[in-house]
């Protein structure tokens, strides 16, 4: 059984981001739904307002449960709002402290949230469809313009730190897949970047195999799926060093981190794509799936 803001009448959109939905106050009806399943276990996806919700009954029935953590919340308040990052993450410590265990993404946001005293920290890695995301043949590949094509892909943000990609001085041409906020600026600041709004599925997948180099720019990321996506298609990865690639790209065979970005650019297009395809196997749904099963069985009381 699955709860999300589309089993509720009524969602706000996200400030900011309007494709995102919240259930505002949505108590009663999770009370309702819970006490209808009497779950043995349940696992709690984000710390939005169900997920509130959520851990309130399972805290007062006393039912284990696994939680969630994937997006630096913290650091996301304090650009936006100017919550001090103690405070934010104080509030995200005392949301995930009564669960069994906190699922993170990679080992580096684990050590992070142990360094900052969280405490049951696992490691649940995230997969890929590999039967969508793949090399395609040329025939079915977009013409994005010249050669070597630097892709991104993802929600267009402030947070994604987008201009750092877009201002470098590289050959070819630069694309941006997806929609978001920072769009209408980006387009007004870049008029040579090809912008081909928000791409799903197997539109996405040929978007990601039509261009020579994927690059994330990104430094608040926890993981990075789109990472895995392109390697999947055959694309190797330029990328700083930090959290999400860190753990997500494989130095030298996947892609290239560097605290110069455009260095790791030039360096990441002429890695062979034998390399890149064969890590990218490693990230599979199948694996994702058995961590949380066993993590949620090991919660299940006895």
């Amino acid at each position: 059984e699955v709860l999300c803001p589309a089993d509720f009448r009524r969602t706000w959109p996200l400030p900011r981001y309007p494709e995102i939905r919240l259930a505002p106050w949505p108590f009663a009806a999770v009370n309702r739904r819970l006490n209808a399943l009497q779950p043995d276990a349940v696992h709690i996806a984000t710390e939005g307002p169900i997920g509130i919700a959520t851990r309130r009954w399972c805290v007062r029935h006393k039912v284990p449960f696994t939680t969630s953590y994937h997006t630096k919340l913290a650091e996301y308040a304090k650009a936006y709002a100017k919550l001090p990052l103690r405070l934010g993450y104080g509030l995200l410590k005392k949301f995930h402290g009564p669960a069994s265990a906190t699922l993170v993404p990679t080992p580096t946001i684990r050590d992070e949230l142990v360094a900052r005293g969280f405490e049951d920290i696992n490691v649940w890695t995230r997969g890929v469809d590999h039967e969508t995301f793949r090399v395609y043949p040329q025939a079915e590949r977009e013409d994005f313009g010249p050669g070597p094509v630097f892709l991104y892909a993802g929600r267009l943000a402030v947070e994604k730190n987008l201009d750092a990609f877009l201002q470098l001085d590289l050959p070819g041409t630069k694309v941006l897949v997806g929609d978001g906020p920072y769009r209408k600026t980006l387009e007004r600041k870049y008029p040579d970047v090809v912008f081909t709004g928000y791409r799903h599925g197997a539109d996405l997948a040929r978007a990601y195999a039509s261009g020579d180099c994927f690059v994330f720019p990104s430094l608040t990321d926890t993981f990075g799926v789109v990472m895995i996506e392109a390697m999947a298609c055959g694309l190797p990865v330029a990328a700083f060093p930090v959290t999400g690639p860190i753990d997500v790209v494989k130095e030298g065979v996947s892609g290239v981190l560097h605290e110069d970005l455009q260095a790791a650019c030039h360096q990441a297009v002429k890695l062979p794509q034998d390399g890149v395809l064969e890590y990218a196997r490693s990230f599979t749904w199948e694996r994702t799936t058995d961590i949380l099963l066993e993590t949620l069985v090991s919660a299940k009381p006895e």
